[in-house]
Formats: C-alpha cells, structure tokens, sequence
C-alpha cells in the first residue's frame, strides 16, 4: 500500500503545485528554465491584462449601466452596449485561452512527475524544445490558423448567437442613444407568440422548403436529362450541344439575374410585349404572388441546370454497361431500365451534391433579392414580400429595420434547420453507410 502512494509522489505533488501557482510544479520537478518562463508569463499577463479582463467581462454581463444623455445642451457619451458585449465576448475568449495555458501547466508538471516517480529523468529545456519541434511543430504551424479562425469565424458566429438573446432593436434600444439589455429567450417567444412574427415566420418558412426542395429537384432532373440527351449514341456534334448548354453557367449569375429581371419586368419587358404582339395577355411574372414564384423557380433551372448537366454526364459515363445488357436480355423497358438502373445508381453518386444544392437554395439570396427583391408585398407579412426567403428576410430586418435581435433568432433556426437535415440525409446515404460498414 504505502509502495503504491511512493509511486505517485512526486506525480501528485508537482500537479498540486502548478494549480497553486503557475510554473511551480515545474521547479519542483527541477526544470528551472521551463518554470521561470511559466511563471514569467503568467505573471506579465496576470497583472497586465486582469484590469482590462474585470472590465470587459463585467461590460459582458452588464452591457452597460450609463446612457448617453444630453446635460447643460452637451451631449455627454454614455456606455455603447455592443461595443461592451464585442469586447466581453473577446475578453472571455482570451481569458479561455489563459485557462487552457493553466490545465497545460498543471498537465506538464503531472506528466514529469510521473517520469520521476519512474526514475527516469526529468527532459531539461534543451529537450522540450526538440521534442516540440519535431513531435509538435505540425500544431505549432497550424496555430497562426486557428488563432485567425477563432477571431474570424467563431467570435462572429457567436456574437450573432449572443444578440438573439438581447433585445438589441429598433426604436427604443439602439445604443448608443440608449442601452441594451440581456432578455433570455424572450426574442424566440415573441416570434411563435405573437401573431404578426409567426405569420410571417411560418409563411416564410413553408415558401422557403417549398423553394429549395422544388428547385433542387428540377435542376436535378433538368441536369439529368440534358445529360442523357446529349450522351445518346443517336445525338451527333456532342461537344457543340455541351458547349450551348454550358454557357449560361459560364456566365456571371449578378448579370444574368439583371437581364432576366428587365426582361420578364410587367411593363416594358420584352417577354410581354412580344405575348401581346402575338395576341395573348402580358404574364404578371413579378407582381402576381404565385407566379413570381414560378418565375424563380424557373429561372432558377437557367442557372444552375448547365453544371448538374455537366456533373451528371461524367457520372452517367461511370455507370455498368452489363446492367443495362442484362436488362434488355431480360426484355426491360427503356422507362424501367431509368427507373430501375439509372436513377438510383445516379442519385448515390450525387447525393452529397444534391444536399449542397438543398442548402445553398435554401440560402439563395441572390436570386431573390435581384430578381424579385422578394415582391410582390405581402400586406400579412412582417418585414417582407412573398418571394422573400428566411435569408432575405433577416437582410430586411438587419439592414432596412434595424430589428437585430430578431434577425439573429431566426439565423439561429435557419442554421440549425440546416445542419439537422444535412447530417440525417449524410448519414442516411448508402455511400456512407458502406464506408461505415468497411
């Protein structure tokens, strides 16, 4: 017994004392210059930076105490709530950080400690940083990408999320004129609560399924067809017919948006004045609700048609040609030899496309707010017309309404909406089922 607590002596003791105090673990185990630096550190950042970490984490849970008001006709600047919560949450990621750089002192110290308890020797400085340049230098490249990563990716993804939670919006809480509050969950109760946020939300939210499970689906089966008709043995000058159909994937989306929305424009469009001139009535492509959705569903297969085509080809050049002999010795059909052979040996080799495309239609700002900038209006809705997708919605809100707690809720759904349906169909597809099973 008293043989097993001697083995974890010197383990136990120099992990004791890195969490006391930063780099004394490290003297205990007798690497002087490797505790000296520890302490260094911790004490310039310590002392240093624990002025600015109190005010920008009590600034992270207040968000301010003082407005800006006008005395004596001087406007005397108050605290800028954003600003606070900015700083706060930076703040917070640097004092993060400072504890990681604590559990690696104490975990340091406990590891040389158990070398000791060993009896083997303790690695001197000299050996730390042989060790770290060849068994760590791949982490210590990637550091300057991570550390670039989490002040650009993760900090704003988590100010979005943390602005869902206040009551950050126009008129009354607009800093820095006045202050900011935290609210919990009171923004997403007033957006299935209230009449106005949900019939907008839930109206919004069905068109915008609606949108990308029709647009996928056409530019699918669009794509998939001009593959096959183009890659039929009785089509001849292939490559010019991949050309023509290529071309309008070639060209820039922004300028082709534009054309399309002069083009189909109600009252001096070409489209319509030529249905006129041949004696039919001009079509309300934009300004009739259900028919401007047509229309960016339509136009929409004009875009995007041209590089499932092009992905569809190589993988219909890919596929068993003994199948399909078999099949016509077995007298199939060519519908059933579609159905049975093509269309499911097809849909495995781009399932991870199709849920690419799900997802970028889903956010598919461009196309709506160029084409139809989300008209025609719709008198129900709350900040938006009847093409308007979640997307183009929260721009509305953002920009135009200044309804920034809101925009950040439904940015919070929309995500997680998202990455809900892209994990199920992920893990789902029998290509990845196999590589499980391998």
């Amino acid at each position: 017994m008293q043989s097993n607590q001697g083995a974890w002596r010197h383990r136990t003791k120099a992990a004791f004392f890195s969490a006391i105090f930063i780099g004394l673990g490290q003297l205990y185990n007798k690497q002087y210059v490797k505790g000296l630096l520890f302490m260094i550190m911790a004490q310039i950042f310590f002392w240093n930076y624990y002025p600015i970490a109190y005010k920008g984490i009590s600034g992270l849970i207040t968000l301010g105490s003082v407005p800006t008001r006008v005395v004596g006709g001087k406007i005397v600047q108050g605290d800028h709530s954003i600003f606070m919560l900015i700083n706060g949450l930076i703040t917070l990621v640097i004092v993060l950080l400072f504890a990681g750089f604590y559990a690696m002192n104490i975990y340091d110290a406990r590891k040389n400690g158990g070398i000791r308890d060993e009896g083997k020797r303790v690695p001197g400085f000299g050996d730390s940083l042989r060790t770290a340049k060849f068994r760590h230098l791949p982490y210590l490249l990637l550091l300057p990408a991570v550390g670039f990563a989490l002040f650009v990716t993760v900090i704003p993804l988590v100010f979005n999320v943390l602005i869902a939670f206040t009551n950050y919006s126009a008129p009354a809480h607009i800093p820095d004129r006045s202050l900011v509050d935290w609210v919990g969950l009171r923004t997403f109760t007033d957006l299935f609560v209230q009449e106005a946020w949900r019939s907008t939300f839930l109206g919004i939210s069905a068109w915008n399924v609606a949108w990308a499970c029709a647009s996928t689906a056409t530019v699918f089966f669009g794509g998939l067809l001009l593959a096959m008709m183009v890659n039929h043995p009785g089509i001849r000058f292939k490559r010019f017919w991949r050309t023509a159909f290529i071309l309008p994937w070639a060209v820039p989306q922004f300028i082709s948006i534009l054309v399309f929305r002069v083009l189909l424009n109600g009252s001096f469009g070409p489209v319509n004045d030529m249905l006129v001139k041949l004696g039919f009535a001009p079509v309300p492509w934009l300004s009739d609700p259900t028919m401007a959705k047509v229309t960016v569903v339509l136009v929409n297969m004009w875009f995007s048609t041209p590089f499932l085509m092009a992905l569809m080809s190589g993988v219909l050049t890919t596929l068993p040609r003994d199948l399909y002999e078999a099949a016509e010795v077995d007298g199939a059909s060519g519908r059933q030899k579609f159905v049975g052979i093509t269309l499911p040996l097809v849909l495995t080799a781009t399932a991870p496309i199709l849920i690419m495309q799900f997802a970028f239609n889903f956010n598919n700002f461009n196309l709506i707010y160029l084409l139809t900038d989300g008209g025609p209006d719709n008198t129900g809705y709350y900040y938006a017309g009847s093409t308007d997708l979640l997307i183009s919605w929260i721009f509305k809100m953002t920009l135009n309404q200044s309804q920034f707690n809101m925009a950040s809720a439904v940015s919070i759904l929309m995500f997680l909406f998202i990455a809900a349906f892209s994990l199920w169909n992920y893990r789902r597809m029998k290509s990845t089922q196999e590589e499980d099973m391998v």
